[in-house]
């Protein structure tokens, strides 16, 4: 895997009274007991330096020096990453505030400091892999342990000393781990070579378990023999396992409402499909082709199904004012309904682009948004009440963070008496809008959440509050109906990296997820046949 080489600046975290700790310490604790990792598999130097954080406090702690970190100015070199100050973080994300305060009963400094660590997890992901790319294994936010950013490594004596000037080092460990990220990445690319499988897509890292997992749902279980043997050949820990959980059910169909330029992601699509009854999704994001077309990004699940053979309109409010919005493109094919490849990149009916856009005259920001509702069990919108998210790009998906504290928008709903309204099947009492939880895991080969969703939501963004990054579209879950009840609720969204990259590697149109826009110009026409 190649990191592309970035420019970094450093820069403080303001957390109170929080500083940079130095967290290297030996394997053991001061007993002289083994210390348990996340990561699996033993570390073969016991007498080596590493990070000691068995059950991290909510405050930083001063980290024991039971071993010696490397002396020589190579090895200690410091990392730099940019870094925001915690108020500033907070302040863009009230809801992913309370999520992690209610949650976890911390203060709502101590969110901050949380979320202003998970923003520095990425760049520094980058920078570790660079750098020690024989030895870097991976990393994910410890949330239950007291918000530690916990790195595994396979030496990790440097990485602990390159990490512990980090702004927040007392809340980062460096764990062992027998195996790097690129030396997992590898195996599963070689796997999936001899399996005949997509290698990020049914061969995947788990970074967390340290190991390789094989998901047998398309088809791989039936090798039988073969799989076992080409498991065998590989030398690094494999697991295997079904991708989806024997309960889940598509969160097929039916979105919300919110006719007012511009598009944005977590609106209402409506779907009228073959049988004459009508369906739908939500709409996710914004996405650009090279040309400067526009499109909305949604499940592929809404539009390509056995209800759903012709030609698909989309609609907003199909019951009244019925207004236009896309149509189902056929040439390229543009919808596929195999996740994690479960898109819909639709393009405009013909005349409704000039609904949906930015007016072609006029200043300001024009942003692309995702609409951000507040609603009663989303206790951090109390503070700025319902807004627009603005989109600033995507966050790749081996770059999405376990234990991340992440937002998600949908627009399913199930009208009460009188209300001229598609039933999306969400269930009486469930309230569309925006839900903020908790990555708990990829090895469904999606991103895997902790957050309520329902039928009408599919399709729907998973973004950061605090920066605006794309992750995903919401696929598939728990069954649930109703108002949201279960806090350990899970859905798996498609990643958007992986959309982004299948769609163009099939039509080579170049789509991009859109920062600016919809946009009436310089655009053409995309609704043709």
């Amino acid at each position: 895997m190649r990191i592309r080489r970035q420019a970094v600046v450093a820069a403080a975290l303001v957390i109170g009274t929080v500083g940079a700790a130095t967290v290297a310490t030996t394997g053991e604790d001061e007993t002289g007991s083994p210390v348990a990792t996340a990561a699996t598999g033993k570390w073969s130097a016991p007498g080596t330096p590493t990070p000691v954080d068995g059950s991290p406090s909510v405050a930083p702690r001063a980290a024991g020096r039971v071993g010696t970190p490397p002396k020589s100015t190579a090895e200690r070199r410091p990392m730099t990453v940019p870094a925001r100050p915690a108020a500033e973080v907070a302040r863009a994300a009230p809801a992913s505030v309370a999520h992690l305060t209610e949650r976890y009963r911390v203060s709502p400094a101590e969110a901050a400091r949380r979320l202003a660590l998970q923003e520095l997890a990425a760049p520094l992901a980058g920078t570790l892999a660079e750098r020690f790319p024989d030895g870097y294994a991976g990393m994910w936010l410890d949330q239950d342990g007291g918000g530690v950013l916990t790195i595994a490594a396979t030496d990790p004596a440097p990485v602990a000393a390159a990490v512990a000037d980090l702004p927040d080092a007392g809340h980062v460990t460096v764990v062992p781990a027998r195996h790097s990220l690129r030396q997992l990445a590898e195996a599963a690319d070689r796997l999936a070579t001899t399996l005949g499988a997509r290698a990020g897509v049914d061969v995947l890292v788990d970074e967390k378990a340290n190991e390789v997992v094989v998901l047998t749902d398309n088809g791989l279980a039936a090798l039988g023999a073969r799989l076992a043997e080409a498991i065998s050949a590989v030398d690094v820990p494999v697991r295997t396992q079904a991708r989806y959980d024997a309960r889940s059910v598509p969160k097929a169909c039916d979105p919300r409402y919110c006719a007012e330029a511009p598009m944005r992601g977590g609106i209402r699509l409506d779907i009228p499909r073959d049988n004459g009854t009508v369906g739908g999704c939500t709409s996710g994001f914004n996405v650009r082709s090279r040309s400067g077309e526009y499109h909305v990004l949604t499940a592929g699940h809404c539009v390509a199904s056995a209800t759903h053979r012709h030609r698909d309109l989309t609609w907003h409010q199909f019951l009244g004012p019925k207004v236009p919005v896309g149509i189902e493109s056929t040439a390229p094919v543009l919808a596929e309904n195999a996740f994690p490849y479960d898109y819909a990149v639709i393009p405009y009916q013909a005349g409704a682009l000039k609904r949906w856009a930015y007016p072609k005259r006029g200043g300001g920001d024009r942003a692309s948004l995702v609409n951000y509702w507040c609603v009663p069990d989303s206790s951090g919108c109390a503070t700025r009440g319902s807004r627009d998210v603005k989109i600033t790009g995507v966050t790749p998906y081996g770059a999405v963070l376990v234990g991340a504290t992440v937002c998600a928008t949908g627009s399913a709903y199930t009208p009460t008496a009188g209300e001229r309204y598609v039933d999306s099947g969400a269930g009486a009492g469930y309230l569309p809008g925006t839900r903020c939880g908790e990555v708990i895991g990829k090895a469904s080969g999606g991103i895997d959440v902790r957050i309520c969703a329902r039928p009408g939501d599919s399709g729907g963004p998973l973004f950061t509050e605090s920066n605006g990054r794309a992750l995903g579209i919401l696929s598939t879950g728990d069954p649930g109906s109703g108002p949201c009840t279960n806090p350990n609720e899970k859905n798996v969204y498609a990643p958007v990296s992986l959309i982004l990259d299948r769609v163009n590697a099939r039509t080579g149109l170049g789509f991009e997820i859109a920062t600016q826009g919809p946009l009436l110009a310089p655009v053409r026409s995309s609704t043709r046949p």
